[in-house]
Formats: structure tokens, C-alpha cells, sequence
């Protein structure tokens, strides 16, 4: 029953940093690589939309942020075009549903952190000529748009080019995600939101109390702007035991985000990145264990990859879900707002 189902369902996955692990290949690589080792993985876990996020990693910033930006928004669009038969990159709802209908998997466009932009916010229009379509505006540490969840202690808000971003981002119709933001800065974000924003990557931080995670509150303050929060499967966001690494813990969490924001506002950002790290040389954030408390390649077993993703499909049944939320789950709540929102000018 729940590997057809899985078939059946509309699964999107809203972070996947497979882009790092293309654009270290030669270019001429870009395109075939993505369909050798990635393509079959999105197809083997039933993936239809997928969100790939433009993350620079700390080798190339601060100096070369904007140039490896755009080099990750070219590998994206090369390896779109050499796979015209089976993806396509999409710009609003109506692509994506036209992806969909062709048996396409669906690739979005997102941005993370923005180290390339810093403070020039004008920038976020040239992305999103580009294919922008969904960003956040800080990662573990600190940026001149706000602080990351690792800077929480500061107890700060946006600052003043942030608040900027954010009416930018609406005005174009990016969406915003409020991962890895401190929690000063998801609080201001949702009183100047005034279209639905998302969290593309987090988990509960009822379960698992770390700054990573949302709390209760924030869970309910997205779902207020109508957005989505995708909970992540990174082992050491979703228990603090080893013990507690496995399926039934992401289960666990994604019943808590639907018992809190309601069932309409709960989806998957798994954050496959076990297999990213090991593709660059060197390693990508090498100093991210520490920051994070725990071996940030630790996996859910089963999980460390796209394919796993009917573990997910098999578990929400096995724990008694009716068919529809369990469809709302994998992707048709992200399908919604991303058919209402995604690159609809204000």
C-alpha cells in the first residue's frame, strides 16, 4: 500500500545541496554527472519537485561568495538544459505544473544564506532574473542581512538591509525561508511578513532542543502567513541520542509540526548532505561538527540519500495516517504554496 501511494504522491523535497557536489565536477561534467549520480536517485525515491538551494561554503567566502553564486545558478540551468527529457527548472506554479505533467521532477531555485548579496539587496533582483525563487538570509553564523541560529545569544533582529530583503524577496515573488535564522530574526521576520514565508529545512524544537529547530511558537507564527515548515532529517537535529536516529524520530517530528501549525503546514526538507560532504575536496564545512554538537554526517539509516525517501511514505502509514495527509505531507502542501506563490510579483 505505501509504495503505491508513494507513486501516486506529489513528493517534493525543499533541500537538497546536490549543486555543490555538480559544480566541483568540470563544467563540461555539470550536466551528465547530475544525470549518472543524482537523476536516479530523485527518480528511485519517487522525488517530482525538487528545491535546490545555492550554498557557498566557507573556502570561498567572503572574497568569492558572488562568483560561486553564480557559477552554482549556471550549474543549475546547464544541468536543466542537458536534461531537458527529464527535468526542467521552474520560475512559478504553472511550470511546475507543467513539469509535472510531462513526468518531469520539478527543480526550484533557492538561495541560502545570501552570502553573495551582503548588503547589496538590489542583487536579489538579478538572481531572480536568473531563476531565484526562494531564499533565506543567514546560516550558523552572522551576515550583514541578520544572524544565524548560531548567533542566538546576541538576541538581534534584522538589520536594516534585512528588513529591506524581506520587501524585496515578496516584492518579486521569492519566498522566504526563515532556516537557520536566529530567533530574533524569525520573529521579526513574522511581523513584517505579508505574504506566506517557509521554512525549508527544520525540525521541532520540542523534540530535539536545539537552536536549529523551531519552537512551538515559530511553527505557529509560519503557518499564520500560510507558509509551510519542512522538517528536516539531519540525524543530530532530530535527537540528541544516537539511539533516537531513525525513521519513526522523523515521523515523530513531523507529527508535531502538524500538531502545532496543522496538517496543511507540515512538508519534507531532508537535507541529504552526508553524500555532498564526501563528493568536495576539501570537505565542505569542516568546522560545522562543533558548532552543531554532533557529527553532522550522522544518518538515519536508510536516510542518507533521496532513495530513501518511501521509508518515510511506509512509516507515516504504518503509524495509522489517512492517505490524504500523508499526500499533504510528502509534497502537496510545498505543491500548493508553491503554485499560489513562487514568482508571482506582489
Amino acid at each position: 500500500m505505501s509504495a503505491e501511494l508513494h507513486r501516486r504522491a506529489v513528493v517534493a523535497d525543499t533541500h537538497n545541496d546536490l549543486l555543490m557536489a555538480v559544480v566541483a565536477r568540470p563544467r563540461a561534467r555539470w550536466a551528465q554527472f547530475f544525470r549518472e549520480r543524482w537523476l536516479p536517485q530523485l527518480r528511485d525515491g519517487g522525488v517530482d519537485l525538487q528545491v535546490l538551494p545555492v550554498f557557498i561554503d566557507d573556502q570561498f567566502r567572503p572574497e568569492g561568495s558572488l562568483r560561486e553564486t553564480l557559477r552554482m545558478v549556471e550549474a543549475a540551468h546547464v544541468l536543466a538544459e542537458g536534461n531537458a527529457d527529464e527535468v526542467s527548472l521552474c520560475r512559478d506554479g504553472d511550470e511546475i505544473d507543467q513539469a509535472l505533467a510531462d513526468g518531469k521532477v520539478a527543480l526550484v531555485l533557492a538561495l541560502e544564506s545570501a552570502p553573495g548579496v551582503d548588503a547589496n539587496v538590489e542583487l536579489f533582483s538579478t538572481l531572480h532574473r536568473l531563476g531565484l525563487r526562494v531564499a533565506s538570509i543567514a546560516h550558523w553564523g552572522r551576515t550583514p542581512l541578520a544572524d544565524g541560529s548560531g548567533e542566538d545569544a546576541t538576541g538581534s533582529s534584522l538589520t536594516a538591509a534585512g528588513v529591506e530583503a524581506v520587501a524585496e524577496l515578496e516584492r518579486l515573488g521569492v519566498i522566504f525561508d526563515v532556516s537557520h535564522l536566529g530567533a530574533s530574526g524569525v520573529g521579526h521576520v513574522l511581523e513584517l511578513a505579508t505574504r506566506p514565508v517557509m521554512a525549508t529545512h527544520s525540525s521541532a524544537r520540542a523534540l530535539r532542543d536545539h537552536h536549529r529547530n523551531l519552537t512551538d511558537d515559530q511553527l505557529r507564527g509560519v503557518a499564520a502567513t500560510g507558509g509551510v515548515v519542512c522538517v528536516n532529517f539531519v540525524a543530530g537535529f532530530l535527537s540528541d541520542d544516537p539511539g533516537g536516529y531513525t525513521v519513526d524520530r522523523i515521523v515523530d517530528h513531523i507529527e508535531h509540526v502538524a500538531s502545532v501549525a496543522g496538517i496543511d503546514h507540515v512538508g519534507l526538507g531532508p537535507d541529504f548532505i552526508r553524500e555532498v560532504n564526501h563528493e568536495l575536496t576539501p570537505p565542505c564545512c569542516e568546522g560545522l561538527s562543533p558548532l552543531a554538537g554532533f557529527d553532522v554526517n550522522a544518518v538515519v539509516p536508510g536516510l542518507d540519500g533521496p532513495r530513501g525517501l518511501p521509508l518515510v511514505t511506509e512509516a507515516l502509514v504504518r503509524r495509522g495516517h489517512s492517505e490524504p495527509d500523508i499526500l499533504k505531507i510528502l509534497g502537496e502542501n510545498v505543491h500548493r504554496l508553491f503554485q499560489k506563490e513562487l514568482g508571482r510579483p506582489a
